[in-house]
């Protein structure tokens, strides 16, 4: 309350400085809303931050500081912010503000490690934060978000992926993708083979399967979503017939494989290879891919 109080004697912008052809991105999964300039590892962020004191006021203060972090948030659990990386600059000792002042800053090679998510319990983002600070009275502070993201070197070992799985004197299938490990905008390419087959089957789709697991211990939550439901084969099959594969993953929202990210979150990604037959049984084998970033957007 008393920052609100000590807040309405001047207004903060923040801004951050995107050059001509930086990319821009949204932050919410609704691509709604404002977007966001596009930082990489090690690129330079820079920006300027205006205090404006409204006519006759003045604020005395602790200190005035810019701070760039990267936080976690885990949104079951309030308490389970986590602050994995933070750089401060001092813009003003401490003393008093009497009148209007901007401040150009720059936080230099800045190491963004991981990329930017926004999930359903799991959220990673990067900010850079004005804060006056007026100790016990409270501080007056304003946020501005960006977003990172990191191209990776393309795998220098990429196997494919090749099973067989069955139902005993039923069904016995070999399914064989091309690679098992994609970028975002890559295609799945891949056959079916139908080895044996003594039930009437319906039709077969192929499904992209994403699992983010967030928190620890007691806390620690799954959440399974199906981001695509493609059909390959429509009626039965016979035996020794071939089904193609190719499943284009630049239609659906995806993510890079976030791996154990700071002990926080996981975010993985699944081939899920489902037949129905015309009892509505379900036969499905689960297979897990890697993603990652080919170009920056």
């Amino acid at each position: 309350m008393l920052a609100n109080i000590f807040g309405s004697v001047c207004s903060i912008d923040l801004k951050i400085d995107a050059e001509e052809g930086r990319k821009f991105s949204f932050l919410r999964k609704d691509k709604k809303g404002e977007k966001y300039p596009i930082f990489s590892d090690g690129e330079d962020i820079n920006g300027v931050a205006t205090i404006t004191l409204k006519p006759g006021k003045k604020i005395e203060h602790y200190g005035i500081k810019l701070e760039l972090i990267g936080q976690i948030n885990i949104l079951n659990d309030k308490s389970n912010s986590y602050d994995f990386f933070s750089i401060s600059k001092d813009l003003e000792p401490p003393g008093f503000l009497i009148e209007s002042k901007q401040f150009k800053w720059k936080f230099s090679s800045v190491d963004k490690q991981y990329e930017s998510y926004f999930g359903k319990n799991a959220q990673l983002r990067y900010f850079v934060r004005l804060n006056i600070i007026k100790g016990y009275s409270g501080n007056i502070q304003k946020e501005i978000d960006f977003i990172v993201q990191n191209v990776c070197i393309p795998p220098e070992i990429n196997n494919t992926i090749k099973m067989e799985v069955g139902i005993e004197d039923c069904l016995h299938i070999e399914f064989e993708y091309d690679k098992s490990k994609y970028h975002l905008k890559d295609v799945v390419v891949g056959k079916v083979y139908f080895l044996l087959v003594r039930i009437k089957i319906k039709h077969m789709e192929l499904d992209i399967i994403k699992i983010e697991t967030s928190g620890v211990g007691r806390n620690c939550t799954t959440e399974t979503s199906t981001l695509s439901k493609y059909e390959i084969m429509d009626g039965s099959p016979t035996k020794s017939e071939c089904i193609p594969v190719r499943l284009y993953l630049s239609g659906f929202d995806l993510t890079p494989t976030y791996k154990n990210i700071q002990n926080k979150f996981s975010v993985k990604y699944y081939i899920n290879l489902i037949i129905v037959d015309e009892e509505e049984r379900r036969y499905f084998k689960k297979q897990e891919i890697f993603l990652w970033r080919k170009k920056i957007g």
